[in-house]
């Protein structure tokens, strides 16, 4: 496999755990290491670390029913053993409270950016998720 393809398939891993509800591979595709960060679209918006970026993905993606994205035009720099991951990306699915029961809908149109390092596989050290 490609640098390239290895990739978008580590950003592919961490979109599908929304759709299978297999969590456990968000913890394999990102670095565990002091110098992770994210941001989010969804609030906390502060700067978080490992592990409070794995709990929330872990709850956005469990409270998420018949999840769905698209990576669209993606565009991968590499330089190195350091990759820049920018694309369009659309989420859908359904919200679910479990509390009352109900759901809502929601289409989410946003733009993505991941910067992955290879150590030796390529894994996530950063991701930026924003809302058009």
């Amino acid at each position: 496999m490609s640098d390239r393809e290895e990739i978008i398939r580590t950003i592919e891993m961490f979109f599908e755990a929304g759709k299978t509800k297999d969590l456990a591979p968000l913890q394999e595709i990102q670095l565990n290491d002091p110098a992770f960060s994210s941001f989010s679209d969804l609030p906390p918006y502060d700067l978080k670390d490992y592990k409070t970026s794995i709990e929330l993905e872990e709850l956005r993606f469990v409270s998420i029913s018949d999840y769905d994205y698209a990576i669209k035009n993606p565009k991968i720099s590499i330089f190195s053993d350091v990759a820049v991951v920018a694309f369009e990306l659309v989420q859908k699915g359904m919200l679910v409270d479990t509390k009352a029961y109900t759901g809502e809908f929601m289409e989410i149109q946003g733009r993505a950016t991941f910067v992955l390092v290879k150590k030796p596989y390529w894994k996530i050290a950063h991701f930026h998720l924003s809302k058009i």
